[in-house]
């Protein structure tokens, strides 16, 4: 990165983190640190849950998984604006009247201590293991980009995000994502055009979205029912509709953003925001991925994305049989270019014979640039049997390196951390309000002073910090990072969904019998994940029926508690 990067890059995330340590000064109790004092306007509650879902991995990866998978992921978010309905109904009215800290407070008072403590304790194993990859992320890019050991730059950014956090609390998160949204909309918006002005001349927006549709990657919609399937939209609506009311709904990185609203009112808006505008958001920046593939169409692509790996076997023994891959690849890629531009024509022309032929050619080529890069990736584990083989990840960031002006680059990066701080900070301080409030207030100590659980919160949130470190140093072999933190709220959502639909709407439901059908559950999720081939999204919904069938079949044989009004 040239001095003027830099100088973008610094200048973004210092005026974030003191902008938000500014905002947010003179707290001296747990109700300003962990909540805000409850005086966030609707506009910075919306903002502030998508920036809280929108970590660097959705601008690092996203594009990325567009490139190779097309635009189908699109459809895990299509259940997303149907749970911003139910929980601006059912979870939402009950939260406020209660005047919670956290969503597991309201489960003792439904149900019993020891079902509280099981579903924060599954929070905060989800959220701290997320934590890591969000963290990750952006450590991911540095090491890349300037060949630091990804190890230590994992603690030096991890570091940053644990400084501001402990001294700014609930206000800073919120004050700091207005901030880091509009880097993060201006840097990716920039992104995009330079992509489209990039395309040969003659070759617009219209074109290229033609040119990707024909070649499979504007497949956005896929109505086949499979469970197999990771993306269709039966998967995205049920399955994403459960994922989405869970994490939204029960995960406390959530819900704290729209409890420190106003009143029920601009929560209820910061809601139906998000529900507006997370799915045209996530399309875009899906597309921008889109936009890359056909910009690759027709400029020389890399064989493999990751510069790190590629550097190491163009050092090594195999170097030779590197080359002649290499050189097969740039042979093929002229062929394919020729084929893409003779499709343009057809296209323009509506030559129909013409199109399907260059399809059916380009895909003898697509073909081949499989076969190549199967036989570097097996070149890359001969050399070095650790070596990372997925390069989704890198995809984008490889594109702003190459391709973007000095500036641009810094802007771009200052995305990924704006991203990551924003998302990072928010799970911080969800996880500091769990430990403290659910854990350590609840059953440690229960009669301390404010200034002792002040001081107890900056702490737990400093752990929680050093914890993601730790996570974040084993995350490189996890492939789509987008797809891995998915995946892994999947394991867990559905169950904690589970308990609290049952708490909702299920009156005579004991806490034993949903304590003991939150264990069964997740039990069964884990085996259905690690001994099954059915796709993540579907867990969600499996972990919430398991949940609230096993508690019906358990209650008749367990102890009555007297129900409360909720």
């Amino acid at each position: 990165m040239s001095n003027l990067d830099w100088l973008v890059l610094i200048a973004s995330l210092v005026s974030i983190a003191g902008y938000g340590i500014y905002k947010s000064r003179g707290q001296k109790n747990i109700e300003s640190y962990l909540k805000g004092d409850n005086t966030m306007p609707w506009f910075m509650v919306g903002i502030s849950i998508m920036a809280t879902q929108a970590s660097a991995i959705t601008f690092l990866s996203a594009p990325g998984q567009a490139y190779t998978d097309g635009m189908r992921f699109v459809q895990y978010y299509f259940g997303l604006p149907i749970a911003m309905v139910v929980l601006c109904i059912t979870f939402l009215p009950i939260y406020h009247r209660l005047k919670l800290y956290t969503a597991y407070e309201f489960l003792e008072d439904r149900f019993d201590l020891k079902t509280r403590a099981l579903t924060s304790f599954l929070f905060l194993t989800q959220r701290g293991l997320a934590s890591g990859l969000t963290l990750y992320a952006p450590s991911l890019i540095l090491s890349s980009l300037l060949g630091w050991n990804i190890y230590y730059t994992n603690l030096v950014i991890g570091g940053i995000v644990i400084l501001y956090t402990v001294l700014g609390g609930s206000k800073a998160v919120s004050y700091t994502h207005l901030q880091q949204m509009i880097i993060i909309f201006t840097g990716m918006f920039l992104a995009g055009w330079m992509i489209v002005k990039l395309l040969p001349v003659g070759i617009g927006m219209t074109d290229a979205v033609q040119i990707a549709g024909k070649l499979g990657k504007m497949n956005i919609i896929d109505l086949n029912f499979d469970l197999n399937n990771k993306y269709n939209i039966w998967s995205g609506i049920i399955g994403g509709f459960f994922l989405a009311l869970s994490y939204f709904g029960t995960d406390q990185s959530q819900v704290s953003r729209y409890i420190s609203a106003k009143d029920i009112k601009q929560s209820r808006l910061g809601l139906i925001m998000n529900g507006l505008i997370k799915v045209p958001m996530q399309f875009l920046i899906l597309f921008i991925g889109v936009l890359l593939f056909v910009f690759y169409q027709f400029n020389p692509s890399p064989l493999f994305f990751n510069n790190n790996e590629v550097s190491k076997i163009e050092s090594s023994k195999y170097a030779p049989q590197w080359q002649q891959i290499q050189q097969r690849h740039a042979l093929n890629l002229i062929h394919k270019k020729e084929a893409v531009f003779r499709l343009h024509h057809s296209i323009k022309t509506k030559n129909e014979q013409g199109i399907e032929q260059e399809r059916n050619e380009i895909k003898i080529y697509e073909n081949e640039l499989v076969n190549l890069r199967t036989q570097a990736t097996g070149l890359m584990q001969t050399n070095d049997a650790k070596a990372e083989t997925n390069d989704t990840n890198y995809i984008f960031l490889r594109f702003v390196i190459d391709y973007l002006p000095h500036g641009l680059i810094g802007l771009l990066i200052a995305v990924i951390f704006a991203a990551s701080m924003q998302s990072k900070s928010a799970e911080l301080n969800a996880l500091a309000s769990c430990t403290i409030v659910d854990i350590y207030k609840r059953m440690i100590k229960k009669d301390a002073g404010e200034k002792h659980y002040l001081f107890v919160s900056k702490t737990a949130t400093a752990l929680w910090g050093v914890y993601a470190i730790g996570v974040a140093m084993f995350a490189n072999k996890l492939g789509s990072l987008i797809e891995a933190v998915n995946v892994l709220g999947s394991l867990f959502y559905g169950t904690i969904l589970g308990v609290f639909l049952v708490a909702f709407y299920v009156k005579n439901v004991t806490g034993s019998s949903a304590f003991y059908a939150a264990i069964f559950a997740e039990l069964f999720v884990l085996y259905l994940y690690f001994f099954t081939g059915i796709t993540f999204l579907w867990f969600n919904l499996i972990g919430c029926a398991a949940v609230i069938i096993i508690s019906l079949l358990l209650n008749p044989m367990m102890k009555k508690k007297p129900l409360i009004a909720i």
